[in-house]
């Protein structure tokens, strides 16, 4: 609450005399931020919102400043002390007698607290306790070195903080282990002042994480420093390895490596890139560990990943280096399975597989037993459920009645969840079913909290996925007809035109009495359930069957009968073959600066990735037949982004506008260009992909060409843009000569927890909020916009109240009247949004991307009708996929904060959003793991 004083032009030039004997220009500004905080501080975050103290705040400003006005003059200064009477004052004169008596005891404290500053306080002797019970004096001069190295190299952090706080917390006694966590816990608290000290924390978590491995390795103590480290990594790397290997956890063809050669590319500089968060999420679910004691560090774990890639590489060594810098300087991310997996003995690296269920027992459980096996090395599944005959079809075995599809997807349900992928992440799986089954009306309740609990799946993802003919049917106000696929055999596989024309003709037999089972139903009625259903539980979401088919590269050899896990992935499957896609992510926030994409180190990213996806393919573990065949058949990968956000702040160029469309369509096309021809490239080197012919890349259709084949088939319902910008003719050309090594090159995928890892905004999601508390399965963070936090420190702004009203408003500018309209508009936040720029966005992307995205639409004050209109857009603009619909209703939650629950600091500070990270994707979370 003490008063500082700077030039206000209006009150002329007065001047103000501070304690240090300093004299400054009067101020009444920060009279305001004064009283703001004497309110706060002792009614609490509710001030801050209060109308009634926003209007008092000025008027006893405007009395403070008329009172000090009278007593000085050009030639007469103001103390600090002058001030601060005159604030009590105004308090007592108000009525305001409880803020008052908090400002005066305020004040002597602060008195008292500088008059002991002054007198040196000794240090109280620390003992810490080690394991094997010895206790020896806590070595300070090492504290202090780790924490003020920690803080080097960031100019808005304080290493003395840092240690006042550690010390705070140290007792006499204290473990070895909890004195090694101290630091970090007083770092992150202080996460909310500055995003800088989640740098601190996490180069204290590193200092934790580098005794805790070469302890393991040497079989004794040992630490050392980050300058220790990053001269030693090389010689530890191969200890590393050789230990990996004994405990059977490396693959023993890593031991074969030249390790000086590959221990010399390391760089120990990167370690200081972590975010808390990142370096958090390595060290509880990344990092191999032998009973709980890990042994990797960070670039061993890179570059352990990276020969794990370069494994069948003619230059492996070469290869491995130049994987590693990619992956290390964050440019590139592998996805999850690939991160945990590679190098190791059971190298399953796959992301999604795609299944289709048949109509009978054997086969029904036979892809139960899938799941759980392809789960348990973190796979993401998605299940086709369309061909199971619906509730009442025939039984000819035993001539009786079928209880449909439900009672499957409950056991499919809980096998999601015994099979938790090796204790890292609990299984997920999304069942899909088409429009026209017969079950979809009992589908669409699965999520809901009443009734048969035995025919709800709460853990278990689903999706719609709907034929055109049934939104032609909804926009025309027309009847639509449910049936068995027992019966109408065909529609499974038919698409388009094709569909529509068959559906018709079954209908037409249902009404001459020719099929058994069937339900009609008003078109409208039903999709107003689908959406009433989608807002009250997020489930089933709208995924749209044509276009993932009619833009298919591979629709010569088969359907696309349902996504993945989350979205995104479009591929062939049937009863022999189990679609599986290998997945990762550039990240367009390192690629992209203030003047624009770094096209050269784009193009270089770009090619390096294709090679270290297509790599899975060969190298990767297969846990069931039907994966392999189909893997090594059609060899596709998903190559996607994240970081979008980060990179339109580098741009300044806000979320909802028409630039950021362009710059989603421009920076995709740079993308797909780059990969496409790099899949290219691999084809001459290495050979197409044994699918390839007849595909349409076999007849020159690029991604951006498929347009037209949705477009025949659609007609006027299609309203996308086709520009374009690079030299695709000659990508056209080489494709056709050379060929492809993929079938299917790009992806969008989610990037929750490798986008966590980075320190990046996920895949092509807006701001969620500008502060919160993120909480998932690593613990609790406290994650700041560091984008804006530099704009408001550059604009003076950037402050305790600025922080308060940050938390009050969940994150959001949009109420605090000092902030800037320009900022507000750059840092809107995702329900702040119009989520029709996000699909324009999206609809720019998809004409370059030969699979579809995870695209999560977001509204606040939802009504049908705005949903309707939502989502017809997304299908006029020939999106394949959405993802979940996020509603301010259903993700308004609770409250919490680092300050004011640990007894040391304000105890009346406000709180921060905290968003809850399930196991498995729900509605509250805006961070699904699953994928990646």
């Amino acid at each position: 609450m003490s008063v500082q004083s700077e030039t206000r032009p209006t009150a002329g030039t007065i001047s103000v005399i501070r304690r240090t004997g300093e004299v400054s220009a009067f101020d009444s500004t920060k009279i305001s931020v004064a009283l703001s905080k004497a309110f706060l501080a002792v009614e609490g975050a509710d001030a801050t919102g209060s109308s009634r103290v926003r209007e008092l705040v000025p008027e006893l400003t405007t009395q403070v400043e008329l009172a000090l006005l009278r007593h000085a003059g050009p030639d007469r200064p103001l103390h600090i002390e002058q001030i601060q009477d005159q604030v009590e004052l105004a308090l007592m004169r108000g009525g305001h007698h409880k803020v008052a008596r908090a400002y005066v005891l305020y004040r002597e404290q602060h008195a008292l607290a500088r008059v002991e500053a002054e007198k040196p306080a000794p240090e109280p002797a620390i003992g810490v306790t080690h394991q094997d019970g010895r206790v020896e004096p806590l070595d300070t001069d090492r504290l202090a070195l780790v924490v003020r190295e920690a803080c080097a190299g960031l100019d808005a952090v304080s290493a003395d903080t840092v240690l006042t706080e550690t010390k705070r917390n140290l007792y006499d006694g204290i473990t070895a282990g909890e004195l090694a966590v101290a630091p970090v816990m007083a770092a992150r608290t202080l996460v909310e002042t500055d995003p800088q000290y989640s740098f601190v924390s996490a180069r204290l978590l590193l200092d934790k994480l580098r005794a805790e491995a070469l302890s393991f390795l040497a079989g004794e103590p040992r630490i050392a420093s980050h300058r220790q480290m990053t001269e030693g990594y090389a010689s530890y790397f191969g200890d590393f390895v050789a230990r990996g290997v004994d405990l059977g956890q490396l693959d023993p063809e890593l031991a074969k490596f030249d390790l000086e050669k590959i221990g010399a590319a390391l760089a120990g500089s990167a370690d200081l890139e972590f975010q808390f968060l990142g370096l958090q999420t390595l060290y509880d679910r990344y990092l191999l560990h032998s009973d709980g004691h890990r042994y990797e560090l960070p670039q061993a774990f890179f570059m352990r990943v990276a020969m794990g890639l370069a494994l069948r590489e003619d230059h492996r060594e070469d290869r491995a280096i130049e994987f590693y810098r990619l992956l290390s300087s964050f440019d590139f991310m592998c996805s999850t399975p690939t991160l945990f997996n590679a190098g190791t003995t059971r190298p399953q690296l796959s992301s999604c597989f795609l299944t289709t269920v048949e109509d009978d027992l054997s086969s029904i459980f036979h892809g139960i037993s899938n799941n759980a096996l392809l789960s348990k090395y973190a796979g993401g599944l998605g299940n086709d459920w369309t061909p199971v005959r619906g509730i009442g079809a025939h039984i000819r075995g035993t001539n009786g009645e079928s209880q449909g599809v439900v009672p499957f997807l409950k056991i499919a349900n809980d096998t999601a969840v015994a099979v938790n992928q090796g204790g890292k992440r609990k299984g997920a799986v999304c069942a899909y079913l088409e429009t026209w089954h017969i079950d979809i009306e009992e589908f669409l309740d699965l999520r809901k909290n009443t009734g048969d609990d035995r025919r709800r799946t709460h853990d278990m993802n689903t999706a719609n996925w709907v034929p055109d003919e049934f939104i032609r049917r909804v926009r025309a106000d027309a009847d639509w007809t449910l049936f068995t696929p027992n019966e109408v055999p065909e529609l499974h596989d038919l698409v388009g035109l094709a569909f529509a024309e068959r559906y018709r003709q079954y209908e037409a037999a249902a009404d001459r009495g020719e099929i058994r089972v069937f339900r009609r139903v008003k078109a409208k009625d039903l999709w107003r359930r689908m959406l009433t259903m989608l807002f009250e539980t997020g489930h089933p979401w709208i995924t749209f069957k044509d276009p993932c088919n009619l833009r298919s590269p591979q629709q010569h050899i088969g359907v696309v009968h349902s996504s993945n896990l989350c979205t995104e992935i479009t591929l062939n499957t049937s009863p022999d073959e189990v679609a599986v896609c290998n997945l990762g992510s550039i990240n367009l926030g390192r690629l992209v600066g203030p003047e624009g994409v770094d096209h050269e180190r784009l193009a270089r990213t770009v090619r390096t990735a294709v090679r270290m996806l297509d790599n899975v393919i060969d190298v990767n573990f297969y846990t069931i037949p039907e994966a392999r065949k189909s893997n090594q058949r059609h060899r596709p990968i998903g190559l996607g982004l994240m970081g979008f956000s980060d990179a339109l702040f580098a741009l300044r160029i806000p979320m909802s506008s028409p630039e950021a469309v362009e710059f989603a369509d421009r920076s995709m096309e740079e993308i797909s260009y780059h990969a496409i021809s790099a899949s290219a490239d691999l084809a001459q080197e290495r050979g197409s992909y044994p699918s390839y012919e007849g595909s349409l890349w076999s007849q020159g259709i690029l991604p951006i060409d498929s347009i037209e084949l949705l477009a025949a088939a659609r007609g006027d319902d299609l309203d996308l843009d086709r520009a374009q910008t690079l030299q695709w003719d000659a990508v056209r050309s080489r494709v056709r000569k050379v060929g492809m090594r993929n079938s299917n090159v790009m992806a969008i995928a989610p990037t929750a927890t490798i986008a966590n890892i980075c320190g990046v905004g996920q895949s092509i999601e807006p701001l969620y909020r500008n502060l919160y508390v993120k909480s998932n399965m690593s613990g609790d963070f406290t994650v700041v916009n560091a984008a804006l936090v530099r704009d408001l420190k550059a604009r003076g702004l950037w402050d305790e109240l600025m922080i308060s009203d940050l938390k009050y408003f969940d994150g959001s500018l949009g109420p605090i009247a000092r902030v800037p309209a320009d900022l507000k508009t750059l840092y809107a936040t995702a329900f702040e949004i119009d989520s029709r720029w996000l699909i324009e966005a999206a609809a720019r992307r998809q004409k370059w991307i030969d699979q579809a995205q995870s695209l999560n639409l977001y509204i606040a004050q939802a009504n049908g009708r705005k949903l309707d209109e939502m989502y017809q857009h997304a299908w006029i603009r020939g999106l394949k996929t959405t993802y979940y619909l996020r509603a301010t209703s259903a993700t308004h939650v609770e409250k919490s904060t680092l300050r004011g629950t640990d007894g040391k600091l304000n105890a009346v500070a406000a709180t921060v959003p905290t968003v809850q990270e399930p196991l498995a994707c729900s509605i509250e979370d805006p961070d699904c793991e699953a994928c990646q």
